[in-house]
């Protein structure tokens, strides 16, 4: 095999290779012999087909399978032997009029390998970025004010006599028809509903309003059209109800009693629960915040040339996910905007655009410093993060475990974000940082823009999970729940 550089510019490469025909046939001649002793032909003895026979039979579709091989391990070699990394899978340019004299043995095998390499990526003055690490401390009267909803949320309430109000507590029976069929998940007994907590569907909590023990109540109301369950989204439903209790509320105490109901020793346990809790909730958003900077400050920083191809496979990615949500939502470009105005595809390209170089240049960044720093991912890192995605597709477990085992570039996703993650702590240690006090408001603000930036690797994947949901008659509880 004779391999000849025929371009080096930037990071396109471009490789000759000729492989001889002596080569060939020696490779067909192994081949066939190796076949002889595993053919069954009539008339011949297993390993005594003459070669001639063998040739005239299996000749043409043996020297396809040797030149494929050869072709294979001509490429492999032909770049291994250089120091340098191919960005992707390098492409092939093969003369097809010439193969002709190729497959009978008249030729050498010839042909051109395309690639693009990784570029060399010199990391230094990492001491000399400084970043904001933005930070909200948690204030006594926020703390308050979070105790007030939870002492709200879990409210003691006591039986009256008399017709309900809003903010009773009705225990109800009801059973749900569609065109006057019940449906499945319609149907339920002794369950407790608080008027004008806005918890079931719409218009259901207030035609309730008035009606005491004992009373029954037709209550007439449509599912929304963007109902969970999409056999009963806009359909107008009928639901028969039965009125068991009204209870009123108790006047609302936050008091250890509060506290040793959710469970914690004391008030001040509970203070503290509630504080370390909203610490942590800020503590995200300071992550997303800092590393968004530190992205910001390394994408500044360091220019290098990007692969194209690389470039082009990132963008294509990033496009099909953007005109499947904007289909998806019924939504489309504006046809007669300029092409450089907000809402028209060229300029949405653009931005793009921008977005997939970014996302390619810290990615490889990024790959550069954790191997440096031989930054590893552990399978106890991974698996937590398997257990997360099951956690996301609730009696499907079985389902997602399947996809993962048979996906082995999806398992590769689960533990891309990891390392990233892990670089951008052994970053953050190296460059200046220094925290900022803001308001809640400003910390918060701005999250879906950074979501474009920040996330590197796409973690969508098409499991092909359906989403199954409780036909039930009331919304899910949006309400934050605190776990203490």
């Amino acid at each position: 095999m004779e391999v000849t550089e025929t371009r080096a510019d930037g990071l396109q490469r471009e490789l000759k290779v000729v492989v001889p025909a002596a080569t060939l046939e020696e490779r067909l001649l192994a081949y066939l012999d190796d076949l002889s002793h595993k053919v069954r032909l009539k008339g011949f003895r297993p390993g005594k087909v003459p070669m001639a026979h063998l040739k005239k039979m299996y000749g043409r579709s043996a020297m396809a399978e040797v030149i494929n091989d050869v072709m294979s391990e001509s490429i492999r070699n032909a770049v291994e032997k250089r120091d340098e990394k191919p960005a992707m899978q390098p492409a092939i340019d093969l003369d097809q009029e010439a193969m002709q004299d190729v497959m009978d043995g008249k030729s050498d095998l010839a042909f051109d390998i395309k690639y693009e390499v990784l570029p060399q990526i010199e990391v230094t003055g990492l001491d000399e970025i400084s970043i904001e690490r933005p930070v909200v401390e948690v204030s006594a009267e926020e703390v308050d004010s979070e105790l007030t909803e939870l002492a709200k949320r879990y409210r003691d309430y006591e039986e009256v006599e008399r017709p309900g109000a809003d903010g009773d507590r009705l225990k109800i029976d009801f059973v749900g028809k569609v065109d006057d069929v019940a449906f499945e998940g319609g149907t339920a007994e002794d369950i407790d509903i608080v008027l004008g907590m806005g918890r079931f569907i719409p218009g259901f909590e207030e035609q309730l309003v008035g009606a005491g023990k004992g009373d029954a109540r037709v209550v007439n109301v449509s599912f929304p059209d963007d109902y969970p369950a999409a056999e009963l989204a806009g359909k107008a439903a009928v639901f028969d109800v039965t009125v068991k209790e009204v209870a009123a509320p108790k006047e609302d105490a936050i008091d250890d009693a509060l506290a040793e109901k959710l469970g914690m020793e004391s008030l001040e346990k509970l203070r503290e629960a509630v504080r370390l809790q909203m610490e942590q909730g800020y503590a995200g958003a300071t992550r997303a915040k800092v590393k968004r900077a530190l992205l910001d400050a390394l994408d500044e920083r360091f220019k290098f040339t990007l692969p194209q191809k690389l470039v082009e496979s990132e963008f294509e990615t990033i496009w099909r996910q953007v005109t499947a949500d904007m289909e998806r939502r019924g939504e489309s470009f504006d046809a007669d905007a300029a092409d450089d105005a907000d809402g028209s595809e060229a300029k949405a390209r653009s931005d793009y655009q921008g977005i997939a170089e970014r996302r390619v240049r810290l990615g490889l960044l990024l790959s550069e410093v954790g191997t440096k720093a031989e930054v590893q991912v552990t399978d106890e890192e991974v698996q937590r993060a398997l257990s997360e995605r099951m956690r996301q597709f609730p009696g499907q477990e079985r389902e997602v475990i399947e996809f993962y085992r048979k996906n082995p570039q999806a398992i590769a996703s689960l533990r891309a974000p990891i390392f990233e993650d892990k670089v951008v702590d052994y970053l953050l240690e190296l460059v200046k940082v220094t925290d900022k006090a803001v308001s809640k408001e400003e910390l918060l603000k701005d999250t879906e823009d950074d979501h474009d930036h920040d996330h590197l690797h796409d973690h969508d994947h098409d499991h092909d999970h359906h989403h199954h949901h409780d036909h039930g008659h009331h919304h899910h509880d949006h309400d934050h729940h605190h776990d203490h």
